[in-house]
This record gives C-alpha cells, structure tokens and sequence, in this order.
C-alpha cells in the first residue's frame, strides 16, 4: 500500500542556515526551526514545549533559503519527512531521526530594517521538481556530513 509523508512546519530559526554543496555540485541548506505550542496544564499552570525540527533545502530552493533566512527569523516549509540513519561512531549503535525536506519555504514576517532582505526577495519559492535517484542519494546522510562536502562561502551576496 503506497504511503504518504506531508508536514507543515511554522517556527523560528534556531540558528543561521548553512549552505553547503554536494561533490556533483547541487546545493544543500541546512537549518533547523523552534516550534513552540503553549498549553494549560490540568491544574491551571501555563506552560510551553518547544521543538526543534531540522530542515534540508535542495537546488535553488537552498540557495535562495541561504540568502533570505537568518536566525530569529520565521519561517513556514512545508515538505515531506525523511528518515536519517547512522551508526554512532563511539558506541557503534545505530541512530535515526527524523528531518523536514522542504518542498516550498515561505519567509513570514521580518526581522530589523538590517536583517529584512530587500524588496525583490521572493515571499515564497516552490522546490524544482525531483532530482533524479543519484542526486537525492544524500538525503540519507547522517546529521554529520562526509568530508567531500565542501562548504559555500559564508557570504554569497549578489
């Protein structure tokens, strides 16, 4: 029976997006979002969860979530769950977590007058359509990325 993997994620940066580009040359941005719910204990107390869900971005949608976003900022990506699975280094166990691979960014709101990105920003970018098999052959990466991923310059500013 075919499966369906949708989310909708709401939240704010928890740090700058990182832009990093695979040994074939396709772009990756990495980010990760707070995402807070406030709730009414049974007692009457206040109180807030927070969770932190990683993101990966591909092609020119990472390229564009690198150049717009910045910590503090929010944010609404919505694409599907992917699984990432690894042997731990020390312990030899093996690990899996669950990250967000965005199919479409919006940028909601804005930060200061020095953060917000200028007039032409795009509000909303679609992801391209679908790599081929061997491009997404690294979302299975494990969180630590291998050494031939070589990372973008901080700055890539037009």
């Amino acid at each position: 029976m075919p499966g369906f993997s949708g989310v909708v994620v709401l939240g704010n940066l928890t740090r700058d997006p990182e832009l990093l580009y695979t040994p074939q040359g396709a772009a990756v941005c990495q980010f990760s979002l707070a995402v807070s719910r406030k709730f009414t204990r049974k007692d009457g107390e206040k109180a807030e969860e927070v969770s932190f869900i990683d993101v990966t971005a591909w092609s020119r949608l990472a390229e564009v979530s690198a150049e717009y976003l910045k910590k503090g900022r929010l944010a609404l990506v919505s694409g599907r769950l992917v699984q990432d699975r690894w042997e731990d280094g020390e312990t030899r166990q093996k690990r899996s977590k669950l990250k967000v691979v965005a199919e479409s960014v919006q940028f909601v709101g804005g930060g200061s007058k020095d953060d917000a990105p200028s007039e032409e920003a795009p509000a909303d970018v679609p992801a391209p359509e679908p790599a081929p098999a061997s491009e997404e052959a690294p979302v299975a990466l494990p969180p630590s990325l291998p050494p031939e991923v070589r990372r973008a310059s901080e700055k890539r500013r037009r």
